[in-house]
C-alpha cells in the first residue's frame, strides 16, 4: 500500500510541475514576453551562477577522489605493474592539468563576458598562428605519451629470459587449467586433436597419440557396425556416414602427427618437445614464486578469452589456435599483500576479461604467490597429484586464508610499500 501511495505522490508532483510550467508560459504571453527574450537580470544571474558553480564543481571532484580513492586497486604486485602504474599516473596528471585549466577558463569566461547590448563580440574567422598552436601542442603531448607507452609495452612483451619459469594457462568455457613443466623442466608439445577426457590440454606423447587412435578406431568400428546392422532413416544414415568420414580424416591427421613426432625426436633427441609432455603437471591451481621471472603461455580451447590478473597489471588474450605469451616478475607475496591491504582473506585472482558466454563471471582461479622455498614445496607435492578433469565448470572460487606460519611474510615488500605510502 505504501508503494502505491508513493507512486501516486510522484505522479501528482510531476503533474503539478507541468501545470506550473504551463501557467508560467501563459503569464509570459499575457505580458507580451516572447520565450526567446532573456532579460539583462537573467543574464547577470546566470553569469553569477557560473562563478558559483566553478568551486562547487571542483569541490565535488575532490570529494569523489577522497571518497572513492580507497576503492582502487592496491599497489602493483609485479615489476612491470609498477611501470604500468607510473605510465597511467603520467597520463592522469596531464588529463587533470588540462581538465582544471579548461574548466576554469570555461566558467570564468562564461561569467565575465555576460551578454551586453553595448558590447560587440570580436569575430576572427581565421588565424594561422592560433591553428598551428592548438595543433602542434596536443600533437607533441600525444607523441610523448605514445612513445612512452610503446616503450612500456615493449618491455612487458619482450622475450623472457631462458631461466624464466614457464607456466601455461589454458582457457575454456568457463574455467582455467594450469600446466607446469615436470621433472625435465620443459613443457611438452600440444595438439587439439588429442583432447579427450583424460588429456584435456591435448598434450602430445606417444601414449596419448596411441590412446587417441585406439579411441577413434573403437568409435569408427561402433558406427560402422551400427550402419551395417541397424535399420535407420536415410537422413540418419547420411549423418553417421559423414561422422565416420570425419573420424577417419581426423585419424589420418593424428597418424601424420605421429610421423612428425617421431621424425622430430629422431632429429633433436632429448631436445624435442614431444619428449617433455609425459611428466607435465596439469592442475587446477595457480602458484608462482616471488621475485622470479615467469613466462605465461596462454591458450584457448573454444572462444576468445583473456587472462587478466589485475593486481599484477597483467592481461593477454587467449586466442583459439595460437599461443600468446606475457612475462612478469611478482614482487609481493599473497601473505604480504594481505598485510598491505589489511584484508586477511585477500587473494590474487586470475580472471577472464572477455565476455565469453553465460558463465563468464564464473571463470576465475586464485593465484598464490609465495617465497621460493614454499613454492618449491608446493611444486614437489603437485608432481604427485594426478590430474582429474572436472565434469562441469567449477563454482566461483572462495578466498581461503593462508596459514601465516606456512607462508612467510615478505617483510621487505611490506616495508617498501608502507614507505611509499
Amino acid at each position: 500500500m505504501s508503494k502505491l501511495l508513493i507512486l501516486i505522490v510522484v505522479v501528482l508532483g510531476i503533474l503539478a510541475v507541468a501545470q506550473l510550467a504551463r501557467v508560467y508560459e501563459l503569464t509570459s504571453r499575457l505580458r507580451g514576453k516572447r520565450e526567446e527574450d532573456i532579460s539583462a537580470g537573467d543574464n547577470r544571474f546566470n553569469a553569477r551562477m557560473m562563478w558559483l558553480f566553478l568551486p562547487l564543481y571542483f569541490g565535488f571532484f575532490l570529494w569523489l577522489v577522497m571518497a572513492y580513492g580507497d576503492k582502487m586497486l592496491p599497489v602493483a604486485a609485479s615489476e612491470h605493474g609498477a611501470e604500468t602504474d607510473w605510465l597511467l599516473d603520467f597520463n592522469w596528471w596531464i588529463l587533470i592539468i588540462v581538465f582544471v585549466i579548461t574548466n576554469v577558463l570555461l566558467f570564468w569566461f562564461a561569467g565575465k563576458y555576460v551578454y551586453s547590448k553595448d558590447r560587440r563580440a570580436f569575430w576572427q574567422p581565421h588565424n594561422n598562428k592560433l591553428e598551428l598552436a592548438w595543433t602542434v601542442a596536443p600533437a607533441a603531448v600525444l607523441a610523448v605519451i605514445i612513445i612512452y607507452g610503446l616503450n612500456t609495452w615493449a618491455s612487458i612483451t619482450s622475450p623472457a629470459s631462458p631461466d624464466a619459469l614457464q607456466v601455461e594457462l589454458y582457457a575454456r568455457q568457463f574455467d582455467w587449467t594450469a600446466r607446469y613443466p615436470g621433472a625435465d623442466g620443459g613443457l611438452g608439445a600440444t595438439d587439439f586433436r588429442l583432447i579427450n577426457g583424460t588429456n584435456p590440454l591435448g598434450i602430445v606423447t606417444r601414449e596419448s597419440v596411441a590412446g587417441r587412435l585406439a579411441e577413434l578406431d573403437k568409435e569408427i568400428a561402433a558406427t560402422d557396425s551400427l550402419l551395417a546392422h541397424a535399420i535407420l532413416a536415410d537422413a540418419k544414415v547420411d549423418e553417421l556416414t559423414d561422422q565416420v568420414e570425419r573420424m577417419r580424416r581426423n585419424k589420418q591427421r593424428i597418424i601424420n602427427l605421429r610421423t612428425l613426432m617421431e621424425n622430430d625426436i629422431a632429429e633433436k633427441g632429448v631436445a624435442s618437445p614431444y619428449l617433455h609432455g609425459a611428466d607435465d603437471i596439469v592442475i587446477k591451481e595457480f602458484h608462482l614464486p616471488v621475485r622470479q621471472e615467469v613466462k605465461l603461455l596462454i591458450r584457448s580451447q573454444d572462444v576468445i578469452h583473456s587472462a587478466y590478473i589485475p593486481h599484477m597489471r597483467a592481461q593477454m588474450n587467449a586466442v583459439p589456435g595460437m599461443t600468446t605469451t606475457i612475462k612478469m616478475v611478482p614482487t609481493i607475496t599473497t601473505d604480504s599483500m594481505r598485510l598491505i591491504t589489511k584484508n586477511e582473506v585477500f587473494d590474487y585472482i586470475l580472471l577472464c576479461n572477455k565476455i565469453c558466454g553465460a558463465s563468464h563471471y564464473n571463470m576465475q582461479m586464485p593465484l598464490v604467490v609465495t617465497d621460493a622455498a614454499t613454492h618449491d614445496a608446493w611444486y614437489a607435492e603437485a608432481m604427485k597429484k594426478p590430474f582429474q578433469a572436472p565434469a562441469e565448470a567449477p563454482a566461483p572460487p572462495t578466498s581461503t586464508p593462508v596459514d601465516s606460519s606456512a607462508v612467510p611474510v615478505d617483510s621487505t615488500a611490506v616495508a617498501q610499500v608502507q614507505q611509499s605510502h
